[in-house]
């Protein structure tokens, strides 16, 4: 029983929204507790109060920097239990696949494109990568070569963009919708687009080349 409670601690931590909320601006980079709170809209006395509990099952570290409090994931294991939480989910929950499907107007989703594969397509040049995350995340790390937009200024970027060319757009990782959404808006106007499977967080905790700044 003793062995049970440590496990059912890990367990409490990922029963709030709010938490999951954290965990995954935290698999994007390292943060301090108010611009986590800016991010997630919570204030930041219940920020913390979440970080604390997150911190207590082990699933996020921390250290000072003078007198700001800085937040990571613990290690690239809270990014696989992020992630096996959405499998689990997606294949066993049938509101989650309404959910889902409604991002595509009830049609199936288009299959992801591996991060293997897309390694091999940057290679070969034959890709159009897109990064629809905020411009603070994609200048904190992103994928060499991507382009970063918004959903909301996507079709900016349509002229740039060849209907003959393969898109691939990613985002945060497991719990991230914008790149569903961008893929969905993309395929509308008809462009091949697929999303990523995984995020930034899953390509660099499989040591992949990432670029920093913007480009």
């Amino acid at each position: 029983m003793a062995l049970l409670e440590e496990y059912v601690l890990v367990a409490r931590a990922l029963s709030a929204p709010a938490r999951l909320m954290l965990l995954e601006q935290l698999a994007q980079h390292e943060s301090g507790v108010e611009a986590l709170a800016e991010k997630t809209g919570l204030s930041i006395a219940n920020c913390s109060q979440h970080l604390q509990q997150l911190r207590r099952a082990a699933l996020v570290t921390s250290r000072r920097n003078g007198k700001a409090v800085i937040y990571r994931l613990a290690d690239t294991k809270t990014l696989e239990l992020m992630d096996l939480l959405r499998v689990v989910a997606e294949r066993n929950l049938a509101q989650v696949d309404r959910i889902l499907r409604d991002l595509w107007n009830g049609e199936d989703a288009p299959e992801p494109v591996s991060r293997a594969e897309l390694a091999e397509r940057l290679a070969e040049g034959s890709v159009v990568v897109l990064d629809v995350r905020p411009a603070d995340e994609y200048a904190a790390a992103h994928i060499p070569g991507a382009l970063n937009t918004t959903l909301a200024g996507l079709a900016e970027i349509f002229p740039m963009l060849s209907p003959d060319t393969e898109i691939v757009a990613y985002c945060r990782g497991p719990y991230c919708i914008y790149a569903h959404q961008a893929v969905a808006a993309l395929r509308k106007h008809g462009f091949q687009a697929h999303y990523l499977e995984g995020g930034l967080p899953e390509w660099k905790a499989e040591g992949r080349d990432i670029q920093i700044g913007v480009t």
